[in-house]
């Protein structure tokens, strides 16, 4: 999923595992994880998705932002600082790629991060 000028650094695992960490812990006991990854255009897309837990419109408008914390339905039990997901983009912009969200009733929450493959 990274391009060949980033392969041999690491932090490419870091936004890898960072969604995927979120989408489990946010799933629930009663939700669902699901990841994809395929090309498109030149570029690696990462799909992760659950379901349950929703992230409200106003909260989305701030999910990468550094120490930003969702509503508390999000957060509860969970731990963590709000780093992560600031992490993660600052990942995906350094590969030259995108990491976006969005968040519904009818469709739960999904992250995808795009990078170019070459």
């Amino acid at each position: 999923i990274l391009s060949r000028r980033s392969r041999g650094n690491c932090t490419g695992n870091r936004l890898v595992t960072t969604l995927l960490d979120n989408a489990c812990k946010y799933a629930g006991d009663n939700g669902k994880a699901r990841v994809e990854l395929h090309a498109q255009n030149g570029n690696a897309c990462l799909v992760v998705h659950n379901t349950e837990s929703l992230i409200s419109a106003e909260d989305l408008q701030h999910v990468f932002d550094r120490f930003y914390r969702a509503d508390k339905a999000r957060t509860s039990g969970a731990g963590g600082f709000g780093l992560g997901l600031s992490i993660a983009k600052e990942v995906a912009e350094e590969h030259g790629g995108t990491i976006t969200a969005k968040s519904s009733d009818e469709e739960g929450t999904t992250f995808i991060a795009t990078l170019p493959t070459a």
